[in-house]
């Protein structure tokens, strides 16, 4: 796939002499969704807002679908749908009127039959004529979709689309996310739901003082980095984890009623075989064994972490 996104060697320094991003180079292919993860101050919303030109670099290139942010803004900001995380809609409007004058915005010309459409997708149709003031948050995030979506974008940048959102409405937006990708378009998310970006990435981006961490697919990420523990569940429970055992870095738990053993995924030997068979020698009856893949947001943090060490 072709990069629809390229960004190479893009800063921002602000005044005082803070820098937000520094130095970020990276590639976002046509039709992917790439989940851009970093602690609060990490410099995504910079980002975002440097592409969308919302903020000026000072340093660096990046263009939209080939068009130079800078040098070519209009036709790069007319390929952009952005959900920006702050709520800021005219109260006083209803929601079809609102669409359709973000849709004028852009020089489009009107078009019901999409407007309609896009707000049946979002589950707005039925409160097209409601005022702003009278939706719930999780519904103005949706009109802040809608927005987006209503220039026919081919990049839609998603700003924390959910905070704030309850359960089944996220649910509902994720299948919404699901259904634009289908339909071709590029997304790019950040989340401070992890469980998220583990569901619906197609590639991970860290992001940590301004600075790219890694950028990767997220197969092979969890595969690389992540790590398994394996819960063995003892037909009689232990005081003490025998000393013949302690090269197995066994964790005790459950009032000694089982035990944790931690196993790289990428190491040749798991050392479970080994470790079964110490157990026995050690007449320890085994009742069932659980493993568990560590999660996308272990590897984050532990991500996070070293950078900061």
């Amino acid at each position: 796939m072709a990069a629809i996104v390229d960004v190479q060697s893009l800063s921002k320094t602000y005044k005082g002499g803070f820098t937000a991003l520094n130095a970020v180079s990276l590639r976002i292919e046509e039709g992917e969704i790439l989940a851009l993860l970093g602690p609060n101050g990490a410099g995504k919303t910079t980002l975002i807002s440097t592409l969308c030109g919302i903020t000026t670099p000072t340093g660096g290139r990046a263009s939209v679908g080939g068009h130079d942010i800078i040098d070519e803004y209009r036709a790069a900001r007319a390929m952009i749908g952005l959900v920006p995380q702050e709520i800021a809609l005219e109260p006083f409007e209803k929601v079809i009127n609102t669409v359709r004058f973000s849709r004028g915005l852009f020089g489009r010309p009107r078009d019901e039959a999409l407007i309609e459409r896009i707000l049946r997708q979002l589950s707005l149709w039925d409160k097209r004529n409601n005022r702003i003031r009278e939706l719930s948050g999780g519904m103005k995030r949706r009109v802040l979709i809608a927005k987006a979506l209503c220039h026919e974008p081919r990049v839609l940048f998603l700003d924390e689309p959910t905070a704030g959102v309850d359960v089944e409405l996220r649910r509902d937006m994720w299948e919404v996310v699901r259904g634009l990708k289908e339909s071709g378009v590029t997304i790019i998310l950040t989340t401070h739901y992890l469980e998220e970006a583990e569901a619906m990435a197609d590639r991970i981006a860290v992001i940590n003082r301004g600075e790219i961490l890694l950028i990767e697919d997220k197969a092979a990420l969890m595969r690389r980095m992540g790590r398994k523990s394996l819960r063995i569940d003892l037909v009689e429970p232990i005081g003490t984890v025998p000393d013949t055992l302690a090269s197995y870095a066994l964790e005790r738990t459950n009032e000694g009623q089982s035990l944790i053993y931690n196993y790289e995924t990428r190491a040749e030997g798991t050392g479970i075989t080994r470790l079964l068979q110490a157990l026995a020698s050690e007449g320890l009856s085994v009742r069932d064994i659980e493993t568990r893949q560590s999660s996308l947001e272990e590897i984050f943090v532990g991500l996070v972490r070293e950078d900061a060490a």
